[in-house]
């Protein structure tokens, strides 16, 4: 076979080979809507959506919402939206509650055949009676229950005789397996909830491990991936198909991704949003995917970081350094050009004439022509980067000084004269000078002049609001906390800061999620709390992984 595949695709070209399930491939993505969709999910649904269309096979979208008091509708929405963002569209639209009846019946049948009963042990005792990895599990003294009562008493949880948590059913398998999930383990439990689907009809609702397998059956999914995690679970998976003699899938599990500086516990998300750590699923600095796509990320980008971590066996840390050199990569292709100044300081050019206003041509990217040109204006009053001037400048500084000459991007070669600063010995005002015969940038003589900063007229200028976002946590996993500590200690206090940028006028017109490349910057966005009156930008990603040399400069010191 081709070294060039992963153990997933050898798994499925072997079965082809060998005609299994007809050399059809059947996948589905089955997330429970109970929270928003995470870069770890972009991971699975690239995979199984990729896998389909690799193979020309097909891909449910299951929701398998089988826990009324954690799910909803707008999760189911969120996920949705996720999904086809990403590029992904799905062959049928299914919810575990869709076999609720099918679910039910089966179960009838294990309690006929004495495969499975109905337990009255508190949460609590049955706790104490299922032992450890190493000691049996004690044996229910509901366990052996005549199958007549079973019958009855199932039907009566059904109809709902008994309150929450007074019963349960579950499958008599083997008290003695060092496999804990295979120590008798619960179908079903007992939920006086109303269901986001199915309203008040059940009170009863199966399990995980036992809705999940059976519903991979009914659709005649031929590959079932799953997570390492449910490497465990696998046996019971296939203990139910077989007890039950029906399709029987193959389930498949890979590494999951862990991203530094990063938590992806659905649990920890909503601490976050619900104790406002954030503003809410789609906060730029969540790693949900709708928190990516208000940051600015593209699903080209995501889809590429997929490709780029691959499918491994093992779990390991994936720096997110390279999800944020996947978006770099494809916002440098795509993104428009446009200057702003995020921290402005004013320049007057004492030798250019009053009033006068310079049209010129700025090219919209380098690395697409068919973008093309915009204009920009040019006045005797503009504003530049604070950091591009030094008074006391080191060795190899190559912005603007005193006495030094620099280009300003599309324009002309200026030299600072002076400065003036305010009684804090602040420098409100730059002054310089301009060559007048080096309008596009280019010197006419020939010198070399090595630094370009950027800068926006201030004739034109829009004031725009620019969030600047960086990693929400300070340390590569948070999820590893030290005796004494939890995974909110190491939230980043700097994750988010906000200024007022200069802008260049043509940034009035963009559109919400619009990307751009702030020259020199980084890659921004537009975001939808936005309107005419204020514009507000995410930054995206910086344009080089500052974060590398941060933490460099920290572990020298």
């Amino acid at each position: 076979m081709s070294g060039n595949l992963n153990f997933i695709e050898e798994i499925i070209e072997k079965d082809r080979a060998e005609g299994k399930n007809g050399g059809e491939v059947y996948t589905r993505f089955p997330p429970e809507p109970n929270g928003y969709l995470h870069i770890g999910h972009a991971k699975s649904i690239c995979l199984n959506f990729g896998l389909a269309k690799k193979y020309n096979g097909k891909t449910n979208l299951r929701f398998d919402d089988t826990n009324p008091t954690k799910e909803d509708v707008e999760y189911v929405d969120s996920i949705k939206e996720d999904i086809k963002w990403l590029g992904f569209n799905w062959d049928r639209e299914l919810y575990a509650s869709d076999y609720f009846e099918q679910l039910y019946d089966w179960a009838v049948q294990l309690i006929k055949e004495g495969k499975a009963y109905v337990d009255e042990l508190s949460q609590e005792e049955a706790s104490k009676y299922r032992g450890t990895p190493t000691e049996p599990a004690t044996p229910s003294p509901y366990r052996n229950r005549p199958v007549q009562e079973n019958l009855d008493l199932f039907a009566r949880m059904r109809n709902g005789e008994f309150p929450n948590g007074s019963m349960t059913l579950r499958a008599k398998i083997d008290l003695a397996s060092p496999n804990m999930h295979l120590r008798d383990p619960i179908m079903y439990r007992i939920l006086h909830e109303n269901h986001h689907r199915t309203g008040d009809k059940w009170c009863i609702y199966p399990m995980y491990d036992y809705a999940h397998g059976q519903s991979d059956s009914i659709e005649n999914i031929t590959h079932s991936i799953c997570t390492l995690e449910f490497e465990v679970h696998r046996p019971l998976y296939n203990w139910f198909i077989e007890a039950l003699k029906i399709f029987a899938p193959q389930q498949i599990e890979f590494a999951r991704l862990n991203l530094s500086y990063t938590v992806m516990s659905k649990r920890k998300l909503l601490q976050l949003v619900q104790e406002k750590y954030v503003t809410g699923w789609d906060d730029p600095r969540m790693p949900t995917i709708s928190g990516y796509r208000r940051r600015g990320y593209t699903p080209e980008a995501i889809r590429l970081f997929a490709e780029k971590i691959g499918v491994a066996k093992r779990d390991n840390m994936i720096d997110v350094s390279l999800l944020e050199w996947c978006v770099r990569e494809d916002l440098n292709k795509s993104a428009q050009r446009v200057m702003a100044v995020l921290n402005p300081v004013k320049v007057i050019i004492d030798n250019y004439p009053d009033g006068q206003i310079d049209e010129l041509d700025a090219v919209n990217n380098p690395e697409d022509e068919a973008m093309g040109t915009r204009k920009v204006y040019f006045s005797k009053e503009i504003y530049i980067e604070r950091d591009d001037f030094m008074e006391n400048p080191p060795k190899k500084y190559f912005r603007l000084s005193v006495g030094a000459e620099v280009r300003l991007r599309y324009a002309y070669l200026v030299t600072c004269t002076s400065v003036i600063k305010d009684d804090n010995g602040h420098i409100t005002e730059i002054h310089c000078t301009y060559d007048p015969a080096s309008k596009g940038g280019n010197s006419p003589d020939g010198r070399k002049v090595k630094g370009t900063i950027h800068w926006v007229s201030a004739h034109d200028a829009i004031d725009v609001q620019v969030r600047l976002f960086d990693r929400l946590f300070t340390v590569p996993n948070p999820d590893e906390a030290e005796e004494g500590k939890t995974f909110l200690d190491y939230l980043n206090p700097s994750s988010l800061k906000t200024v007022t940028a200069k802008a260049e006028p043509f940034l009035a017109n963009a559109k919400q999620l619009e990307h751009f490349q702030f020259e020199r910057m980084g890659y921004f966005n537009l975001d939808p709390d936005s309107d005419r009156e204020q514009l507000i930008f995410n930054r995206t990603v910086t344009l080089k992984d500052t974060w590398a040399k941060q933490v460099a400069m920290s572990e020298n010191n």
